[in-house]
């Protein structure tokens, strides 16, 4: 059902590391850099222990802005799901993480998955433009979830 391409609107940005003897320094994001309809109203950190896939979900509204910076590398799969639009039924897969620092901005209706690849856990911050659940958590979560439906059509390799 879905074909290897590229997917329309979806941003991946390389995210340099300026190393010196203290460590390491990387942006994230600017809002100088990003589309307007982008801009982060939140954030969170997630921890993801080697070989776990977390998703495949999508959302109606939000759209994710990701930052793999390590130290493990993940897979991320992306599946466009949006009839109108010109990459429906692309599938992109992309690696990110230790071994190659990037954030990716996901738009709404594109399904998304990542898994570990790396023998270590793994950080992903993730900057999504609505708020979790609405303002003070009072609305449904803006999520479809697909990872428990047998016969989904978003698989992982």
């Amino acid at each position: 059902m879905f074909r290897n391409g590229t997917i329309q609107g979806v941003v991946v940005r390389d995210i340099p590391k300026h190393v010196d003897e203290r460590g390491w320094l990387s942006e994230v994001f600017r809002t100088d850099e990003l589309d307007p309809s982008y801009v982060p109203v939140m954030g969170y950190v997630s921890m993801t222990a080697p070989d776990v896939v977390r998703g495949p979900h999508e959302h109606v509204d939000q759209s994710d802005h990701f930052a793999f910076l390590g130290p493990s590398s993940f897979t991320l799969y992306l599946w466009d799901n949006r009839p109108s639009s010109p990459t429906f039924g692309i599938r992109q897969v992309l690696c990110a993480g230790g071994d190659a620092p990037r954030s990716i901005i996901i738009p709404p209706g594109v399904v998304h998955a990542y898994k570990n690849i790396g023998g270590v856990s793994g950080m992903v911050l993730n900057f999504p433009n609505r708020l979790f659940a609405g303002e003070g958590k009072k609305n449904p979560v803006d999520e479809i979830r697909h990872e428990s439906d047998p016969a989904s059509p978003y698989r992982i390799d």
